[in-house]
C-alpha cells in the first residue's frame, strides 16, 4: 500500500487491484457482492501487494444492465467507506458524477471514468470541484455500441488524438492537469489486433505527457496466448504484459490477480536498477 501523498509522483509502477462489487462483470461477477466479503477481498489484494483498490459497482461489458447512480452507490458505498477508513487508497470506477461526489466524500482519492467524461455531462465539473485525481479513459460510444466503432487508420495515433481532446475538455472544465491520468482503453472500441498494436506502440499515448494507467487484465484479446477460454487463464499473460508496461514506466496497471503482476513489476524494476531499459520512455508516463 502506498501513502496517498505519493500518488501523483511515484517512483515505480503502481498495482491497482480490481474489486468488482457486481453480479455481472465478465471475469468475477458475483464473487464479492456482499459488504463483508468485498471488504475482505480488498484487504487481501493489499496483502498481495496492491497499492490502490479500484472499486466498481457497474459492469461495462457489452449487454450489462446500466445502473442509476443511487443503485451503484448502494452496492459500493459501504465498501468504499470501510477501505478508505482503514487508510487504503481507494479508486472508484464510475461514470456517474453523483457517485463520484459521494465516493470522494467517503474517502476515495481517484475517480476512474471509462467514458472519459462523456457518460455524464456533470462529471468533469464535479471532478474539478472535488480536486481528486481523475482517470480519463479512451472509449468510443457505449459498451453496447463500441465494437461497431472499432475502425482506425492508425490505432495509437487516433487513440492519442482522441485522448488529447478529452484532456482539453477536462482542463477546460477546471480539472487540474496534474490530476489527470490517461488510460488508452484496451478492449474498449478495439479488436484484438488493435489492442496488440496499441500495446506495441504506446509512445503516442505517452507523448501526451500524462501518467498512463493500463488495464489489460483478463481481456479477451489475451485468449490467443492463454491455455483456455476462462478469463482467469489469462492471468499469466496479464503478468507478462505488466512487466512489459512497467519497463515502459507506466504509472499503474489495473489487475484482478495482484501477486503475479506485483512480482513482474519488482522484477522489471530490479532489472532497471541493474542497468536495463536505459533507452526506455521518459518519466512522463508516470
Amino acid at each position: 500500500m502506498v501513502a496517498r501523498r505519493t500518488l501523483r509522483h511515484p517512483n515505480h509502477t503502481f498495482v491497482i487491484g480490481i474489486l468488482n462489487v457486481t453480479p455481472d462483470s465478465f471475469s468475477d461477477g458475483g464473487a464479492w457482492t456482499d459488504i463483508d466479503s468485498a471488504v475482505a477481498r480488498g484487504y487481501r489484494l493489499i496483502e498481495q501487494g496492491a497499492d490502490i483498490i479500484d472499486v466498481g459497482g457497474e459492469s461495462t461489458r457489452p449487454g450489462a444492465l446500466p445502473l442509476t447512480s443511487g443503485e451503484e452507490w448502494d452496492r459500493i458505498g459501504a465498501v468504499v467507506r470501510a477501505l478508505a477508513q482503514a487508510g487504503i487508497p481507494v479508486s472508484v470506477d464510475t461514470y456517474h458524477a453523483a457517485t463520484a461526489r459521494l465516493a470522494v466524500e467517503a474517502g476515495a482519492v481517484i475517480i476512474n471514468d471509462v467514458t472519459g467524461g462523456a457518460g455524464d455531462p456533470s462529471m468533469l465539473s464535479t471532478v474539478a470541484g472535488l480536486g481528486c485525481m481523475y482517470v480519463l479513459q479512451h472509449m468510443r460510444g457505449t459498451p453496447d455500441t463500441m465494437n461497431s466503432l472499432a475502425t482506425y487508420e492508425s490505432v495509437p495515433g487516433e487513440v492519442a488524438a482522441e485522448l488529447a481532446e478529452s484532456i482539453r475538455r477536462a482542463v477546460g472544465s477546471g480539472i487540474d492537469r496534474e490530476n489527470i491520468i490517461v488510460d488508452p482503453g484496451f478492449g474498449f472500441a478495439k479488436n484484438a489486433d488493435h489492442n496488440w498494436d496499441l500495446a506495441a506502440h504506446l509512445e503516442a499515448v505517452e507523448a501526451l505527457g500524462q501518467p498512463v494507467l493500463i488495464g489489460v487484465s483478463r481481456k479477451r484479446f489475451l485468449e490467443e496466448v492463454a491455455p483456455d477460454s476462462a478469463p482467469q487463464s489469462r492471468d499469466d499473460a496479464t503478468a507478462a504484459l505488466t512487466g512489459y508496461f512497467a519497463s515502459r514506466g507506466v504509472w499503474g496497471v489495473r489487475v484482478h490477480e495482484v501477486a503475479a503482476s506485483k512480482a513482474a513489476i519488482l522484477t522489471t524494476e530490479r532489472l532497471r536498477a541493474a542497468g536495463a531499459f536505459t533507452d526506455g520512455p521518459s518519466s512522463s508516463s508516470r
